[in-house]
């Protein structure tokens, strides 16, 4: 029997009922393994990372000696090609005026800061200091930034390269007068894998893989510090948006051999939120805040999206994050803390081993339920007193 799974928003319009990673909950089988046994690795772009996190290519986040630590610990980092450290030969003064403004003044100021033009030798100073570190090169450009920027990323043989905007398509109108970015031409011409991102729906990543995506970003507005879903109304909560490319994913698979990742990018601050982003078919995560955390990260304490400089249209703010532990205590432990946001390493092969799941495509199988109180239920004191999962 068809089950009709629209709902009815009023005469002529229905919608499709879509869930969010806090919407949803992850349920034993069977059987279960010990954690040591649970395997995380994984591959985008031919590169084999141990951990299934990427952090974002935010100015906050990534900067080079972030991108060459991550690198180490086993994870990827990726740099903002079009952000401060390409404006900037010494980014150190900029990032503490971004740290020290106020909240009324912040827009005005990073709209001022960004204004300063990019310069291609800072690209290649910074993809080339990366890898004289050991370092995997990942960078990130936008569809526009790619046709300005390509040749000099190219030439600095970055490892891997993300085209990242709101929406990407393959089927992009621009102008008379501007010509848009061919995504196929442009991933057939790069000598190094291409991700492209980001998208919501099957046919768009279902598109975005037939251009040659190494990679495909799944994610539109759940960013801890993105505001696209305020200003655009724009978005499909992660979950949906999750399993409905990891079914592209699969499909394209079938038909043509080739696996292409798919990414969960943004909304994700705890493990459980990784955990939950695989269950419902991601390769792996992006995040950003989570890292913006780390000592050593650039943001001094604060977190910014991509589009918040924006001189027409801002569609990010500044959060403050603080700073709770080293990178390496975030990523791989020990935790110092108690809410999910350290040892997420851990968190990822903790659920593997209580769910059976030996490995990442195991763990994609696993049974999803609907759960809307699964953060809440019996937490009344946590929450009252503002402690592990009520803070």
């Amino acid at each position: 029997m068809e089950i009709d799974v629209n709902i009815q928003l009023g005469r002529g319009k229905t919608a499709r009922r879509a869930y969010g990673i806090d919407e949803i909950a992850l349920v034993p089988g069977p059987r279960t393994l010990d954690p040591e046994l649970a395997d995380t690795r994984w591959q985008i772009g031919g590169i084999e990372r141990e951990i299934p996190i990427i952090a974002s290519a935010m100015d906050g986040v990534i900067d080079v000696a972030m991108a060459v630590e991550l690198s180490k610990l086993g994870a990827l980092g990726v740099l903002n090609l079009e952000g401060i450290q390409t404006r900037y030969a010494d980014p150190n003064p900029t990032l503490d005026r971004i740290a020290s403004v106020g909240k009324d003044e912040f827009v005005p100021l990073m709209q001022e800061i960004y204004a300063q033009p990019i310069q291609p030798s800072l690209i290649r100073q910074r993809i080339q200091e990366i890898k004289a570190q050991g370092g995997i090169a990942a960078v990130s450009l936008t569809p526009a930034g790619a046709i300005k920027f390509g040749t000099a990323v190219a030439e600095a043989a970055a490892d891997l390269l993300f085209i990242q905007a709101t929406v990407v398509s393959t089927a992009h109108l621009s102008p008379a007068e501007a010509a848009p970015l061919d995504l196929a031409q442009f991933c057939s011409d790069m000598p190094m894998p291409v991700v492209l991102g980001n998208c919501v729906t099957y046919d768009v990543t279902l598109n975005l893989m037939k251009a040659g995506a190494a990679g495909v970003l799944v994610g539109i507005g759940p960013g801890a510090a993105c505001t696209s879903r305020g200003v655009l109304g724009v978005g499909i909560p992660q979950a949906t948006a999750v399993a409905d490319c990891a079914a592209a994913r699969d499909d394209y698979y079938q038909e043509t051999g080739r696996y292409v990742p798919v990414v969960a990018d943004g909304g994700l601050v705890t493990g459980g939120d990784i955990c939950k982003c695989i269950a419902s078919g991601a390769d792996g995560v992006m995040i950003g805040s989570p890292f913006a955390r780390a000592a050593e990260a650039p943001g001094r304490g604060y977190h910014w999206g991509m589009a918040t400089p924006s001189p027409v249209l801002p569609r990010g703010t500044r959060i403050k994050v603080g700073k709770t532990g080293t990178l390496t205590q975030i990523l791989r432990g020990p935790a110092q803390l108690d809410d999910g946001t350290h040892n997420l390493l851990g968190a990822l092969k903790t659920s593997m081993g209580t769910l059976g799941a030996k490995d990442l495509k195991a763990m994609q199988q696993v049974e999803v339920v609907i759960a809307p109180s699964l953060l809440t239920e019996g937490k009344v004191y946590q929450k009252a007193q503002q402690l592990g999962m009520g803070k």
